[in-house]
């Protein structure tokens, strides 16, 4: 097995960045993964003691699907999301600055309407060791691509693996083999990945990444052909350190 791709989502139901390496930290998050959140009216989140919320609390791709339509770029240095549509930048801000959030969240209301938004958007940063995962599990998200290739032939339509918002993507296992590694340690080099569970699906995977059409889905394609709606792993980080694409991944 390899790694064939990584990615992370700065911003929670936003578009994915790819990398060509990253640095995990022991203990930690995948870097740069969900930093950022749109509160889609009052959540009830307190930064100062951040607890794990429903994603149905934020704009999300479950409920939200032209979300997808867009093209975001986050620079962790500048702290500026972009946000391109259709090829064309129509949204800026410099997150670290009051006005900048502001920017975005006005272009993402009105994007969105009614009655998909509920109340103010709001653009929530994590606190240290804290994201805005889907599961309390999700410290890293890996997907076999080739459990997405089984999925593919069940539907009979090409399925983009991005539906499935992964960190890593693994390439060379068997279909489903992932359904064996909770419990067990992924090594990629010198980083250790301890799997904790299954990810179960929801309706994010049946919007088509890019154009924000829900055009198929998946979840019942998986029900009805694998009896289950899993696809990947969540994983902890046992052991940090850089992995990049292309790198050997071992079952231990």
């Amino acid at each position: 097995m390899r790694v064939a791709r990584l990615y992370r989502y700065p911003v929670k139901g936003l578009s994915p960045e790819p990398l060509d390496s990253a640095e995990l930290p022991t203990g930690g998050y995948f870097p740069c993964d969900r930093l950022f959140a749109l509160e889609n009216g009052p959540s009830g989140f307190d930064p100062a003691a951040p607890e794990h919320q429903p994603k149905i609390k934020f704009l999300m791709l479950m409920k939200n699907a032209a979300l997808a339509g867009l093209a975001t770029r986050y620079d962790a240095v500048s702290g500026v999301l972009s946000i391109s549509q259709g090829g064309r930048e129509v949204a800026m801000g410099d997150l670290r600055k009051a006005e900048g959030r502001a920017a975005i969240e006005r272009f993402l209301s009105d994007f969105v309407g009614a009655p998909e938004v509920r109340g103010p958007v709001k653009l929530l940063e994590a606190p240290n060791g804290f994201r805005f995962t889907d599961s309390k599990s999700g410290f890293v998200s890996l997907i076999n691509l080739a459990s997405v290739d089984a999925i593919e032939k069940a539907q009979g339509a090409k399925i983009d693996p991005l539906r499935f918002r992964g960190n890593l993507y693994v390439e060379g296992a068997q279909a489903w083999a992932e359904a064996d590694w909770p419990g067990k340690r992924l090594k990629i080099g010198g980083v250790t990945l301890e799997v904790l569970k299954m990810t179960d699906r929801c309706a994010a995977t049946g919007v088509e990444p890019g154009t924000g059409r829900r055009d198929m889905d998946v979840v019942q394609t998986l029900r009805m052909n694998f009896g289950h709606i899993d696809c990947g792993v969540y994983a902890r980080i046992e052991k940090g350190g850089r992995i990049a694409v292309g790198d050997a991944i071992s079952l231990a």
